[in-house]
């Protein structure tokens, strides 16, 4: 183990701790509160004029100041922090020198005394007793100080931003706000779940192994089961597996889960994320956009007590009604451009190339339509916008529009410039859906992200009947980027996937 200066002589502390008979990771802790139940508890105290409790409390050391036979230090668990107040004559010489010479901060200890206020007015524990529970060797990164507005913030600051996400964990040691973004993430899957319970749905697991991907335009990973002598893909999607529940019965399924795409990492794409899926029978895409928009006002409001959100600059409105749009008329108000003039891929790329938008040689009209035109549009759309009715060559699994063949009934919402989630009316003909798997071979060469495998077993549930139904997704990770105001995914993300260090 290669150590630091610094380190080393953290090392050589610990060493000293094993010398006067101290263990620096015991097996044991005793600890009678949490830090907020301990302030909980002397301010009830204070209010009925009671004796203050004796408590033993446990967390990291953040502040250390030595005053000769005095010292004041500060200690922090999950719940909040408190003032330590050590006086030589209360925890006996040794330990008072001991305590001086050899904590550092970032080590975890055990404090045992009785709650006061000081002079000053904040909570304190008079310490009687201290104990080393976890000697840190590597100092965490400092935390400093700014002034926001007339708001002081503290944060930390690595020398390069990917070591906060290489090095997650002493980020999260080190700065609370980063703490707060994942107990936020947390209260608002718990808001999903709640939701959606409350609304009948039923919670399901469905396989990440799969022998064929499908549900989402996406290219897989790829691994080997060597017992079974079989290629697996890691999901793309819960789609197809979760429908196949609406075949054997369940009116209303969901999966809050992983799905693993094998493509770009940008502010928005992590190769492996979390996603919500959900199905209800005797829905379409009408009814879909009516719960979703529902379900996401609900959880702002749950988790951040309002529907009006604050994010990247802008001032976000959430409340239901939220604002419905063709993708043809949403593409003709950004790019000045009707695709319905141009009814062929051929046709439509020289326009889209004389207006300076992206093109890709081989293209379908529907991906030129989707990557190009509502590429454009979709950082124009910073209100809550349902976007509907999208070209059948980009949605093998959703139902034709009953007045244009060439579209189906599929919308995707976005919010904040940002593509949140994406949804069908489900396409339920076994007959259709297997023209639609062949049809995307004809379109697309085996090994382009857009193609669709043809999956027999899928078709051969829908040739035993699946009501007609409404399908939803949405990123998990984009919606806790919303709601925390976060410009990258990777900072709601624990553990993002990043680059090797050359």
């Amino acid at each position: 183990m290669e150590l630091t200066e610094l380190e080393k002589q953290r090392v050589e502390k610990l060493e000293r701790l094993r010398a006067n008979g101290i263990t620096p990771y015991p097996h044991r802790v005793q600890r009678t509160h949490t830090i907020a139940q301990a302030i909980e508890a002397f301010e009830t105290v204070e209010e009925t004029g009671e004796t203050p409790p004796s408590v033993t409390l446990t967390g990291r050391l953040r502040s250390m100041r030595g005053m000769g036979k005095l010292t004041f230090a500060h200690i922090e668990d999950g719940t909040g922090a408190i003032q330590l107040f050590l006086r030589i004559q209360n925890v006996g010489e040794k330990a008072y020198q001991l305590f001086a010479q050899y904590f550092d901060l970032g080590d975890f200890v055990e404090a045992e005394g009785e709650l006061m206020r000081t002079r000053t007015g904040e909570i304190s524990l008079l310490v009687e007793r201290i104990k080393i529970l976890a000697k840190a060797i590597s100092p965490l990164p400092v935390i400093k100080e700014k002034e926001i507005n007339g708001d002081v913030e503290r944060y930390t600051s690595f020398s390069d931003v990917e070591e906060r996400y290489r090095q997650r964990y002493a980020d999260l040691a080190s700065n609370p706000s980063v703490r707060d973004i994942f107990r936020t993430r947390a209260r608002i899957l718990q808001a999903l779940r709640r939701f959606l319970a409350q609304h009948d749905f039923l919670e399901v697991e469905t396989p990440i192994l799969q022998p064929i991907y499908g549900g989402a335009a996406a290219r897989p990973f790829v691994t080997h089961h060597h017992q079974l002598h079989q290629d697996l893909y890691l999901r793309v999607a819960f789609e197809l597996y979760l429908k196949r529940l609406l075949v054997g019965m369940y009116d209303r399924v969901y999966e809050i889960g992983h799905d693993f795409r094998n493509e770009g990492v940008s502010h928005k794409h992590n190769p492996e994320f979390t996603q919500l899926e959900f199905y209800a029978a005797y829905w379409d895409y009408h009814d879909v956009m009516a719960f979703c928009e529902q379900m996401v006002s609900y959880v702002a409001q749950d988790v951040l007590g309002s529907p009006v959100i604050h994010y990247q600059g802008h001032e976000i409105d959430l409340s239901p009604p939220w604002r419905r749009v063709t993708l043809r008329d949403a593409a003709i108000e950004v790019t000045g451009i009707d695709y319905l003039e141009y009814p062929t891929a051929q046709e439509l790329a020289p326009v889209m190339q004389e207006h300076g938008l992206p093109t890709k040689p081989g293209a379908t009209w529907g991906y030129l339509i989707d990557k190009g035109l509502l590429g454009t549009v979709e950082p124009t759309l910073i209100q809550p916008t349902f976007v509907m009715d999208y070209p059948r060559d980009i949605s093998p699994l959703a139902k034709s529009k009953s007045d244009d063949p060439t579209h189906v009934e599929r919308f995707e919402y976005f919010i904040g410039g940002l593509e949140m989630g994406n949804a069908f009316t489900e396409l339920n003909d076994p007959f259709d859906q297997e023209q639609r798997f062949l049809e995307m071979g004809r379109l697309y060469a085996p090994d382009d992200e857009e193609s669709h495998p043809m999956d027999k077993d899928y078709v051969r549930a829908l040739k035993y009947g699946m009501p007609p139904n409404g399908g939803f997704g949405m990123g998990i990770d984009r919606l806790v980027m919303l709601l925390t105001d976060q410009p990258t995914i990777r900072e709601v993300i624990l553990f993002p996937h990043l680059r090797p260090k050359e």
